[in-house]
């Protein structure tokens, strides 16, 4: 089958402002290409052979593709006007030049796309934990490793590389206490649902909007030996489907964790706090910087309290306590 490939041409620095963008069509999966270095510690747990690098010249193209019978004019024009939308933004303090986001279009044969990106992810820590996918042996560096966690995203998002997974393993390794029960929105491979288990939890409720995530997160839990683990997976948006926020309950948990972006984090504020028990702790992510107070002000506004944020790189995590009472 032959896809429609579209390439957006933009500056490096605008790389999160045009992918989410991209997002908000619901295109998640993209191809990014720029000149800006490696640093040694990606170098190390990225590639095995690193090709010469060359000087960054702030450009960057971002590319990403449609079934060759979708409405591809209709998507480039919605494309184009969120960018025009966008750069109305101009007068933000927090807004970033995206450059000339001229966007071409080509089309390319039929690929592996599922296992060809495979060959760029090797193990990796996080901490003292160390992530190893499904298609590599057993690093003989686990011996040093307290944690040692088998991994394969299929096509579910989630490899625990990113900034803002590394954020929310940190603190559910922080707020986790033995018999705890989690809510874990957007679960993708099941990588927090997992570790929210090795750190003790009792039990965990899981949502996602793909129905790719019940593979992905059923062979993860067997690889890493919680197949009985008290685990449930609901496919489906806890944000406005009643279904899904009674299938997971009111006043129940003691954590929910959502790694997500800013905007779909904010609309699930009123959710997230009739599922929480009083008490319960809501750890964020996914959140760019510039947007931690937006989503701290949602929190606030929601009936949230001790409100914390802290930060990785260009992203954000903050969390916050359901009150004791009603509001």
């Amino acid at each position: 089958m032959e896809w429609k490939k579209f390439t957006i041409k933009t500056r490096s620095a605008a790389e999160d402002v045009i992918t989410a963008i991209l997002a908000d069509l619901d295109i998640y999966s993209v191809e990014i290409e720029d000149n800006v270095p490696l640093t040694e510690t990606e170098k190390a747990q990225m590639f095995v052979d690193i090709a010469p690098e060359r000087k960054d010249d702030g450009t960057a193209f971002i590319s990403f593709y449609l079934e060759e019978d979708a409405d591809a004019e209709s998507v480039v024009e919605k494309l184009e006007n969120a960018i025009l939308a966008y750069r109305a933004r101009m007068d933000d303090p927090f807004y970033i030049d995206p450059g000339e986001c001229t966007i071409t279009s080509s089309v390319t044969e039929d690929q592996d796309w599922i296992n060809n990106w495979k060959q760029y992810f090797s193990s990796f820590y996080i901490d003292d934990i160390l992530f190893i996918p499904s298609w590599e042996k057993e690093a003989q560096t686990a011996k040093d490793a307290s944690l040692v966690i088998h991994i394969d995203p299929g096509i579910a998002f989630g490899t625990g590389k990113h900034e803002t997974t590394q954020l929310c393993i940190r603190e559910l390794r922080e707020k986790v206490k033995p018999g705890m029960k989690v809510l874990d929105v957007g679960t993708g491979s099941g990588i927090l649902a997992m570790l929210a288990f090795k750190f003790g939890a009792a039990s965990v409720f899981a949502t996602d909007l793909d129905v790719a995530v019940n593979d992905a997160c059923r062979d993860n839990f067997e690889r890493n030996g919680l197949k009985d683990a008290d685990f449930k997976l609901v496919v489906g948006n806890l944000i406005d489907d009643k279904a899904v926020q009674d299938a997971a309950g009111y006043d129940e948990y003691d954590i929910v964790v959502a790694n997500i972006l800013a905007p779909v984090l904010i609309m699930l504020m009123p959710a997230v706090y009739a599922a929480l028990r009083p008490g319960g702790v809501f750890i964020t992510s996914g959140i760019i910087e510039g947007k931690e107070e937006e989503v701290a002000g949602a929190m606030s506004d929601a009936g949230f309290k001790d409100i914390c944020i802290r930060e990785l790189g260009e992203w954000r995590m903050v969390s916050a306590v359901k009150q004791d009472g009603e509001r």
